[in-house]
């Protein structure tokens, strides 16, 4: 196979990545947990921290579809139920190598009102222990009588003298919030904004996606339990980031996932009211990989999907990820012309005019136990019983190590740069998150470095933007491992910024085959892999690619979460500026410089809003996706304070922005924004 790094696959695909844009992850997915939404897991994230990078940060959100004025009973931790977050990190045990454990309780500080904040006091005030266990061991309490914010009620109960009296706004509240544990982590559980971004209308309305969706979470909250952990503290030698061997050890792999349990057995107070719990801890609620019992597990299975252990349990659901049920609407001689949302995305039926993909099909079956794979994953000395089990199972290649197993850094499991011998010969390496549980964890290698936010690279497709990268960059154009921007994304961890929809979207309609060398079917006839199925799939857009807000810049990250008045003609903590629709009241966190961008997306008018806690000389720079920068912004010299600027946009044109914050020539901060057809 000749090497595909050519002047037109570089001009080609470039060309396609910024067109390239980003189903509720886990939000009421299953019947049973629709009705018990305290105890639903809605997402999970873990990322190397971009604030320091020797940590790891862990986000497990709860309680969907939060609304911000949702009073008088304001949406709370459930005090019965235990929130777990699982960690593993070596396939030498069975069970968790460390699980964080939170609690909660609540206090009614002032029962005589009906308000839920008054005079300084909190009713329904939550406070948290959080235990730990390492190696299946007893629980120790690494942090107890931990604080939960409160709901972000608006203006009078936050800031107001007839309420908590904190003129300082909700973010000083949240951030007060910040603790650390007795062993080092720190900890955050609270309210925030929903993180997650998706068409919910569109996409379950059989497939219904629309290039101009409406954002199904825009402006609701969930509740968030986020942790940052040294590396060494979850790497199972014990190692720092700086020890491993290179950016891709394998001895730096770990599984994340997280889960509610409930008591058995709830017993109402007839008069008292409330209830009280009593059997054994039944697990309810637990989520890994993204979209996993949303998508892929069939709703007759997903109350039984909850409740199971991974580490025991996932062997009866391998099926549905080797024919996985979406596939058949990317497949046009099957269902895709039913789902005209998805025609963009088309399974490869005739790869290399060879190998066939489609649900029930043979995929590699016919390299089985051939030379050709000796040496290789598909080996059955080393992977090949899990990765070719049968001749009917063709997404077990792909899709099923995605979700259960991780992703090796071996052959045929690199980018088809540099393989001359076809798809089983050497190429670039660019993941390896192998951790080979066979079961539904988020796996993330902890050795890759970071994607600065402010790189011009970074994307929200993760590891789809670091295959084309590597694909076509000149840089790249070797069998060496490198780090290559957004090689720390989704489906290595998963940051707040991904676009998992779009990713495993793409990913079932077999973008990870071609990354590798397995291309689409047009590509015998056009003699390049730069084919009109490739570039269809590269520019599929579910019509929501990016968060309703922006993302604090370090811990917990997690925004704020929108309130639920704003007031009229209030007046808010920057003197003489009106929050408009509460966008105006993002929180000011980071120590030093902070900066927020709003409304975003923006139509005519895009306002930059910073903090300064020391006298320095500001500009803000805008530029384009393709690195060209359409505007500076002078503002001179800042003393120590607050600022808004208002940008008149009408000359820009739709699309994604990079907003650059620099301060004494130094960048500090860079936010995405989207200015909106």
């Amino acid at each position: 196979m000749k090497n595909i790094i050519n002047k037109f696959f570089v001009g080609a695909l470039i060309c396609m990545l910024p067109q390239i844009t980003a189903i509720a992850s886990s939000h009421r997915e299953a019947p049973l947990i629709s009705n018990d939404p305290l105890a639903d897991n809605t997402d999970l994230y873990a990322f190397r921290s971009p604030c320091d990078t020797n940590n790891i940060v862990i986000i497990a959100n709860y309680i969907p579809f939060e609304h911000p004025a949702g009073g008088p009973n304001w949406y709370s931790f459930g005090e019965n139920i235990r929130y777990e977050i699982h960690i593993k990190n070596t396939t030498a045990t069975t069970g968790d190598d460390i699980t964080y454990r939170f609690t909660f309780t609540q206090t009614h500080e002032d029962p005589t009102t009906f308000f839920n904040i008054r005079l300084g006091k909190q009713n329904s005030k939550m406070t948290y222990t959080c235990e730990k266990s390492i190696g299946g061991g007893p629980f120790v309490t690494i942090k107890s009588g931990g604080a939960v914010p409160p709901p972000n009620i608006g203006p009078r109960s936050i800031e107001g003298g007839a309420g908590l009296n904190d003129p300082a706004g909700y973010d000083h509240v949240m951030m007060n919030a910040v603790t650390t544990a007795s062993t080092g982590e720190k900890l955050f559980c609270g309210p925030a904004d929903d993180p997650f971004f998706v068409d919910l209308g569109g996409a379950f309305d059989v497939g219904g996606f629309r290039t101009t969706g409406r954002d199904g979470l825009a402006k609701f909250n969930c509740h968030s339990i986020a942790l940052e952990i040294p590396i060494s503290m979850l790497q199972k030698d014990g190692k720092t980031a700086a020890m491993a061997a290179n950016i891709l050890d394998a001895d730096f792999a770990i599984g994340v996932w997280a889960s509610a349990s409930r008591l058995a057995i709830t017993t109402l107070n007839t008069t008292g009211g409330g209830s009280v719990g009593s059997g054994s801890w039944i697990q309810v609620s637990r989520l890994g990989m993204p979209l996993t019992n949303e998508v892929v597990i069939p709703v007759g299975m997903k109350d039984q999907w909850n409740g199971a252990n991974p580490y025991t349990d996932d062997g009866a659901y391998i099926q549905y990820f080797e024919n996985p049920e979406l596939a058949l609407y990317m497949d046009a001689s099957l269902y895709g012309g039913a789902v005209p949302g998805l025609s963009k995305l088309r399974i490869q039926r005739n790869s290399l005019g060879a190998f066939d993909f489609g649900n029930t099909q043979q995929g590699l079956w016919s390299l089985k136990g051939s030379p050709a794979v000796a040496g290789t994953a598909l080996d059955d000395a080393i992977f090949g019983t899990i990765l070719l089990p049968d001749n009917h199972s063709p997404r077990a290649v792909d899709i099923l190590p995605i979700f259960y197993t991780g992703v090796p850094n071996l052959n045929p499991y690199q980018l088809a740069t540099g393989k001359t011998g076809g798809p089983l010969s050497n190429g670039k390496p660019f993941i390896n998150n192998f951790l080979p549980t066979l079961c539904d964890m988020l796996r993330l290698n902890m050795a890759v470095p970071v994607t600065s936010r402010s790189d011009p690279k970074f994307s929200s497709l993760g590891i789809i933007a670091a295959a084309v990268q590597g694909l076509t960059d000149p840089a790249f154009a070797n069998t060496s491992i490198q780090f290559i921007p957004n090689m720390d994304g989704f489906p290595n961890g998963r940051r707040l910024e991904d676009d998992v929809t779009t990713i495993e979207l793409q990913a079932v309609s077999g973008v990870a085959l071609a990354a590798i060398g397995l291309w689409y079917d047009d590509y015998p006839g056009t003699g390049s892999p730069v084919t009109p199925m490739l570039g269809n799939v590269l520019g599929f857009n579910a019509g929501v690619t990016v968060n309703d807000t922006t993302l604090k810049g370090c811990f917990p990250y997690v925004q704020d979460p929108w309130p639920g008045f704003t007031g009229a003609g209030y007046v808010g903590p920057i003197p003489g500026t009106t929050p408009p629709n509460g966008i105006g009241q993002l929180p000011l966190n980071t120590p030093v410089i902070v900066m927020n961008a709003f409304p975003n997306p923006f139509s005519n008018q895009l306002n930059f809003r910073y903090k300064m806690e020391f006298a320095g000389n500001v500009t803000i720079q805008i530029a384009d996706m393709n690195g060209r920068v359409v505007n500076v912004i002078n503002e001179g010299s800042k003393k120590p304070g607050e600022y808004t600027h208002q940008l008149n946009t009408n000359g820009l044109a739709a699309g994604n922005y990079i907003a650059t914050l620099s301060v004494n020539n130094q960048q500090v901060q860079t936010i995405k924004v989207v200015k909106a057809n």
